[in-house]
């Protein structure tokens, strides 16, 4: 594998640091605001189609998960919301755009030790502002080559980056915690795609398709083991 590789591509968002947790415990708050006017279930069911039919128009990341908390709140309440819950859910979103930065285990010496090995480059997707905060205050943004926030992760997406590396697929490997939009898509694309699950997955990202149909697949317990799979 090592001698193909010319480039490695690394997902952000629960592949270096930690995300989605935060996005489940802002959920749970933002039921707790509804408690009033429907079910637990109701409102995560609600809030799901919300973000699902939004997503064309606010494309991912916490403005647009805000701004989706927002109109479900107004759905279910039949805009009867008081301003008071409205500014709650404003502050809940600011609150999810502020949390620290952590990263995730042995990210932090993994990087550096394939810095000065390969060009990586950071492919995720999500709101700009808060893609470049989170990198910044990673303090990871000297490791890479280039970065990429794409408004999703799809093929044509990527046969797009691949061509601006002026690289081939077969050259090009992507870790990520995400099947559906880290591993897929480049795999179909003939790249090498290495999975890191996370804990938390969101619903969105979940998928039944077999990943194991592909000989460029690899799947890892962390991003430690990056290092011996490139050894």
């Amino acid at each position: 594998m090592k001698q193909h590789i010319k480039i490695i591509g690394l997902d952000a968002d629960d592949t270096l640091w930690v995300n989605e947790t935060y996005y489940r415990e802002t959920e749970s708050e933002f039921v707790k605001l509804l408690a009033d006017y429907s079910s637990e279930k109701e409102v995560m069911d609600h809030l799901y189609a919300m973000e699902i039919r939004n997503l064309p128009l606010y494309g991912y990341g916490a403005k647009g998960f805000v701004l989706s908390m927002t109109e479900t709140a107004l759905e279910i309440s039949k805009n009867q919301l008081p301003s008071e819950i409205i500014g709650k859910i404003i502050d809940l979103g600011k609150k999810l755009l502020n949390k620290p930065v952590i990263l995730l285990d042995g990210v932090n010496e993994v990087l550096r030790s394939l810095k000065g090995r390969f060009p990586m480059i950071l492919a995720t997707k999500g709101d700009l502002l808060d893609q470049e905060r989170k990198l910044r205050k990673s303090g990871l943004d000297t490791c890479f080559h280039h970065i990429e926030i794409m408004s999703d992760k799809n093929e044509k997406n990527y046969r797009k980056l691949l061509d601006r590396l002026s690289i081939q697929p077969e050259e090009f490997m992507m870790v990520g915690n995400s099947l559906k939009s880290d591993i897929f898509p480049l795999l179909k694309l003939g790249a090498w795609g290495v999975h890191i699950p996370y804990h938390t997955t969101w619903i969105h990202e979940k998928t039944d398709e077999d990943p194991k149909q592909w000989e460029r697949f690899r799947t890892l317990k962390n991003l430690s083991g990056l290092l011996d799979l490139l050894s």
